[in-house]
Order: C-alpha cells, then sequence, then structure tokens
C-alpha cells in the first residue's frame, strides 16, 4: 500500500511505498535507509522513506523541518531516531 505525503513546496505529491506503520517501533535510521539509494554492484536498491537528496535533508536539518541527528552512538556514526522520523511522517 502507497502513502502519498507532501514534503514541502520543493517536493510534488510523492508515493513512497514504505509506510511508517512497517518502521520498526524504536531504533535508529541511517541517512540511506532515510532517503534511500540506487542499487550499486551487487547492493540493491533501498527505497526512500522520505524522497529528497542529501543536500535538501541536511538543510532541512539545518533550518528544523527534519529531525537532529544522534551521534551517540559512536563517533563517526550519524543515525535518527525511529520515534523522530515516525513523527515527521505523522505530521506531514
Amino acid at each position: 500500500m502507497a502513502r502519498k505525503t507532501t514534503l514541502g513546496s520543493s517536493a510534488a505529491m510523492v508515493e513512497t511505498p514504505l509506510m511508517s506503520s512497517s518502521l520498526p517501533a524504536s531504533g535508529y535510521l541511517r541517512l540511506y535507509q532515510i532517503i534511500g539509494r540506487p542499487a550499486r554492484n551487487d547492493r540493491p536498491a533501498i527505497v526512500p522513506i522520505i524522497p529528497v537528496s542529501r543536500s535538501t535533508w541536511w538543510s532541512g536539518v539545518k533550518s528544523g523541518r527534519y529531525p537532529t541527528p544522534t551521534r551517540t552512538l559512536g563517533k563517526r556514526i550519524t543515525a535518527w531516531r525511529v520515534e523522530d522520523i515516525r513523527q515527521l511522517l505523522e505530521g506531514q
């Protein structure tokens, strides 16, 4: 089942096949799990939850439109709480 989301004035109405109900109840998501990733070599494609580019995502984090990441998992690990992403999707 697809979900239609509107992600601001720069993004058109986009159908995302992954609904917020299919996200885990708690945990963390890396950026590629949120904005997706194309298939390369032997890696399969990852369907985006929020179909925006990396630069648009980071611009949205800076402006407060998207949630801020946590770095408590390690110095070089940037991740977002599933609860924050779920809240973002439900607020759309």
